[in-house]
């Protein structure tokens, strides 16, 4: 009985909430163009969010199995061990998935933490803190190229936001592991077993008599199997990607000018009203000089791409400055919508218990990135 009167006041809490937060926002935007909106903006973000992350999770899957297939995994290991050790606390093999989610977008490094021989250098917990890791690099090449675009002045803004993506990086990866090992100290163990590491170098045998074939084989069956993971991975990520994206946008921007219609990314600018209540906390942690820039980051956790679209408005009305570009490219692609890949994520390794840590460890991480970045920005301003 105990349980079912408290199911009953979960359910009965939860329909006040949902009420109130859609009755505000229905009765700012008329109640069908709220509903219009919220499906025709899933729309799109389906078409051209989520299809647009799976082709690149089919690509990188192709290549980083190619890289595991010719070598380049191993030698990557050993150049760059120096690093990575002392900073992440991970082998050197792991810029590897840096360097993919860099130039593609987060889910490149699940794609790699799936193949056994990239893996097998990793402990467990340090596999799952690759999730944070890569992550803090998603879209950075995009991101850092779209600022670029907005005018040549953004240059070194850009660059500075390039380093507080790394320091983020670190503060994100080092509190993801350390809460992992406090959680579950049984993690700090290799990911491979004797057993599987058995079957691991009876599959390299199997592998060496496999390239017997040729060349032309092992590229094309490496390309098919990874591009094969690849597609699976891209189906992971839609759901997080339109429920958390849409919902921020709904909360974040506002009506057109002619008006709400029920057209694409409307909505009521609930969280930048609220920024503006304690508008200090941004402009000394971040120097945000207007609050409407704080739709940059409430938009990027859900997807760095949406976010990117903000700026040009920010540039339209004269508004977008220097520090900002700083501060969006750190946050951006250090957040990069994690919050709506991090479950996908940490599903797709079998390690869906560790989401609320990865996702508590990131935040303090992307918030680390801007503040990082303004006060460098800050410093670069005032040497040059």
């Amino acid at each position: 009985m105990k349980k079912t009167d408290k199911r009953i006041r979960e359910a009965i809490i939860f329909l006040v909430v949902i009420f109130a937060v859609f009755g505000v926002l229905g009765s700012r935007m008329g109640m069908a163009n709220m509903l219009n909106t919220i499906m025709k903006t899933a729309h799109d973000l389906l078409l051209n969010t989520c299809f647009y992350l799976m082709g690149i999770t089919v690509i990188t899957g192709a290549l980083s199995k190619l890289l595991a297939e010719f070598g380049v995994v191993t030698l990557l290991e050993k150049l760059l061990r120096p690093l990575m050790k002392p900073l992440y606390n991970l082998p050197g093999v792991a810029a590897l998935g840096g360097v993919m989610t860099f130039l593609s977008d987060n889910p490149a490094i699940i794609s790699l933490s799936k193949d056994k021989g990239f893996s097998s250098y990793f402990k467990k917990y340090q596999l799952v803190s690759l999730t944070n890791f890569g992550t803090a690099f998603g879209m950075g090449f995009v991101v850092i190229i779209s600022m670029i675009g907005y005018g040549s002045s953004y240059f070194s803004g850009a660059i500075v936001g390039l380093c507080g993506a790394i320091a983020g990086s670190v503060l994100s990866t080092r509190l993801m592991q350390k809460f992992t090992l406090k959680a579950y100290p049984e993690l700090d163990e290799p990911v491979v077993s004797e057993a599987a590491q058995s079957m691991m170098n009876s599959e390299a045998a199997q592998g060496a008599d496999d390239k017997k074939q040729g060349t032309f084989l092992r590229v094309l069956n490496a390309m098919l199997d990874g591009g094969k993971n690849g597609v699976e991975l891209g189906m992971a990520i839609i759901p997080g990607v339109l429920i958390i994206t849409t919902l921020v946008i709904l909360v974040t921007n506002s009506a057109p000018a002619t008006g709400y219609d029920g057209g694409i990314g409307q909505g009521v600018p609930i969280l930048p009203w609220l920024a503006d209540k304690i508008h200090w906390v941004f402009e000394w942690l971040f120097g945000f000089k207007h609050m409407e820039f704080i739709a940059f980051p409430m938009t990027a956790l859900g997807a760095v791409g949406a976010a990117l679209g903000l700026v040009g408005n920010f540039a339209r009305e004269g508004i977008l400055d220097g520090n900002a570009v700083a501060v969006f490219t750190a946050i951006g692609m250090c957040w990069s919508g994690y919050l709506s890949t991090h479950a996908a994520m940490l599903d797709s390794l079998g390690y869906r218990k560790l989401i609320s840590k990865a996702i508590l460890a990131h935040t303090f991480g992307g918030l680390f990135a801007g503040v990082f970045a303004h006060f460098l920005y800050l410093l670069v301003s005032v040497i040059l």
